[in-house]
């Protein structure tokens, strides 16, 4: 049952990032180059590949109507962009505690939902679609749960690659197959040596 409107919830900017004004600091990784962005509210996009070039258009494409920028190291409010980036390659790396920093990310009640979901996942273990769709209260809801999880603009904090299907296949992954079963063989080492835990970030 839904017990609210499925209608945008709030962000710091319009559809297609109207509005928004964005920073975005690229970085090493054990997975390849890691794009993290984010506005003054928060952190609102990650993303993973091989070519800096590829990973600026998917931010421009997710955020067409945004003011688009690199970090500049100068600027106060671009500081925490680097720091974010910096944790979750560490993160990553399996160095540090799962990042936890401010999000300011735009979806439907049910999207958020599914994020939420997804985010209750302990480190290491996965859940099916289906599994989802039923903790939800939308157990015939598995393909629009799917759909959902493919929209996740946050890759890792909303660890969109803990999900796979009910058969115990990987499914499918935004940044590659290779990249999901990396990840989760990450978790599950950084697991069972040091426990589960979240680290906030301002």
């Amino acid at each position: 049952m839904r017990t609210r409107k499925d209608s945008p919830q709030n962000s710091s900017y319009g559809p297609g990032g109207d509005g928004a004004q964005i920073a975005y600091a690229i970085v090493d990784s054990t997975l390849g180059r890691l794009l993290v962005a984010g506005t003054e509210r928060g952190i609102c996009f990650a993303a993973m590949g091989e070519a800096d070039a590829t990973l600026v258009a998917e931010l421009r494409s997710d955020y067409p109507r945004a003011s688009i920028r690199v970090f500049d190291p100068n600027r106060r409010e671009d500081s925490r962009i680097a720091r974010w980036a910096d944790a979750l390659a560490d993160y990553l790396a399996g160095r540090s505690k799962m990042p936890a920093p401010p999000m300011d990310i735009r979806g439907t009640s049910f999207q958020f939902a599914v994020w939420d979901q997804l985010r209750s996942i302990p480190a290491g273990e996965t859940r099916s679609y289906s599994e989802i769709a039923r903790r939800i209260g939308r157990p015939r809801a598995i393909r629009a749960v799917g759909t959902a999880n493919g929209a996740n603009p946050i890759s890792i904090i909303i660890p969109c690659h803990r999900a796979i299907r009910a058969s115990g296949h990987l499914g499918g992954y935004r940044w590659g197959l290779e990249r999901k079963r990396k990840l989760l063989q990450m978790e599950r080492g950084a697991t069972s040596r040091s426990g589960q835990a979240v680290q906030d970030m301002p």
